[in-house]
């Protein structure tokens, strides 16, 4: 434990939801729910106007439409959130060298290594600037927590929401933890919450209260240890600037079960590729080959590969993913298909074995265009995408079946828009920017208009101020 607050939590406000009202004039103050809308997708983010209907993430997503049939339904742009989260970061490096990102949207910041901070009023200052400089530069909101520890500075960031900034005066953490209840603490889930409820204890002051010798005997020695320590303010734990990536993963979940077993295959290939894409975009190799299959019961199972050496080589990783496939009975049908790599390294091994084999392969099929994405028979023409659009994009529109709801388009006569929704042979769209003073005006097109296009998103602040 510090004795100055100089350990910074910052959580982006609802940040894809904000980012997408940000970038359409029309949703700003209105309820919007991101994640996927087939029958079987789950919220990924609600916006502070959805979670007044009882929204949350995690949840279904068909439940959601039930709570809220009026809210705006968006499939997530991943490529957006990446800029905005780098222009955070940014911003977080700039005021110490100790930077520990969580997600896109979250990360601890050392403010004492940086010289940032070293009390209470520079620590607050501090704070305070950083959540003007994100606001002028996104656009966007975020929450601020400031404490002596990691554990502290994210349950101060939970009270500041949204918007706002909480610090926590070293000394005082007991008295703050006590009526908590036990589940604030990092690593108390539903199950070991329930076993502590059984054992009458609720709230925080109730562990400290029963004990280090009573918490071990309820559920062992290093967890015992580890919640008493947390229950009683302590957390040493440092900020670490460079997570090691331990995997990388793809998965996608089918609005209806597969059963015909080459469907299957040519899904898990699909996987292959998009995470080799990943493997490679983030400069590792892996050794071991992952594949997840959730079945029709939603039983899961997983069976992994460990290759020779480690390798990003896509044939390599198809093969392997195939090969596991090939030990599963998918018979009753397949709702999650999923490929991994773990033991990842920087280094590559080189398969001299798939290399021979992907150059003995005939080239008589030709590879689509980079600006094209093949759809399923029957579906009407390729979907148009922007040079350098990203795999998740690629995927979201292939699974969305040509135009996913809200994302940017670009008309040839009406310029940038986005989509409100597609069907029959007919998309929507908005044509606003997010610069635009007041709602744009929705027009409707055929799918196959070739005067419209997916289009790159755009900037949510138009001049974002020069770096000092």
């Amino acid at each position: 434990m510090r004795s100055a607050p100089t350990i910074l939590h910052l959580d982006m406000d609802a940040f894809f939801a904000a980012a997408e009202q940000a970038a359409k004039p029309s949703l700003r103050g209105k309820p919007v729910v991101v994640g996927g809308l087939g029958p079987r997708g789950v919220v990924s983010t609600a916006s502070y106007e959805a979670r007044r209907f009882g929204i949350h993430s995690a949840m279904p997503m068909a439940q959601a439409r039930r709570l809220a049939p009026n809210a705006a339904y968006l499939v997530p742009r991943f490529a957006l959130y990446r800029t905005v989260s780098e222009q955070v970061m940014e911003l977080l490096g700039r005021l110490s060298p100790l930077v520990e990102p969580l997600s896109l949207d979250e990360a601890f910041v050392d403010l004492e290594a940086g010289g940032s901070a070293s009390d209470s009023p520079s620590a607050r200052a501090t704070g305070e600037r950083l959540r003007r400089d994100i606001r002028a530069v996104t656009g966007l909101t975020g929450s601020a927590g400031l404490a002596g520890s990691k554990m502290l500075a994210k349950i101060a960031s939970e009270q500041a929401k949204p918007d706002g900034l909480v610090l926590i005066e070293p000394g005082t953490e007991r008295e703050l933890l006590g009526p908590m209840t036990v589940r604030t603490l990092p690593g108390v889930g539903p199950a070991t919450g329930e076993h502590l409820r059984r054992a009458g204890m609720l709230t925080i002051a109730d562990l400290t209260e029963a004990g280090e010798d009573e918490l071990v005997r309820l559920v062992g020695k290093a967890h015992g240890t580890s919640l008493y320590r947390m229950a009683s303010g302590h957390d040493d734990r440092p900020v670490v600037a460079e997570r090691e990536t331990k995997s990388v993963s793809v998965e996608d979940t089918f609005d209806v079960d597969l059963h015909d077993r080459v469907r299957v295959r040519t899904e898990v290939d699909r996987l292959a590729e998009r995470c080799v894409r990943r493997l490679r975009e983030s400069g590792h190799s892996g050794r071991t080959i992952v594949l997840k299959v959730r079945r029709y019961d939603f039983s899961t199972l997983t069976r992994s590969e460990t290759l020779r050496g480690p390798t990003d080589d896509p044939v390599v990783v198809r093969e392997a993913a195939g090969r596991l496939l090939e030990s599963l009975d998918t018979t009753g049908g397949v709702r999650l298909l999923g490929v991994g790599v773990t033991g990842l390294t920087d280094y590559t091994q080189e398969d001299l074995f798939a290399q021979a084999a992907a150059e003995a392969e005939p080239a008589t099929e030709a590879e689509p265009d980079a600006g094209t994405v093949a759809d399923e028979p029957g579906s009407g023409p390729p979907l148009s995408l922007p040079p350098g659009a990203d795999a998740d994009a690629i995927a979201v529109a292939v699974t969305e079946r040509h135009w996913p709801a809200g994302h940017d388009v670009r008309h040839a006569e009406f310029g940038a828009g986005w989509v409100q929704g597609s069907g029959v042979g007919r998309v929507t769209v908005r044509f606003e920017e997010p610069t635009s003073a007041v709602p744009g005006r929705v027009r409707t097109f055929r799918t196959d208009d070739p005067d419209l296009a997916l289009s790159e998103p755009l900037p949510l602040v138009a001049h974002p101020p020069e770096k000092p």
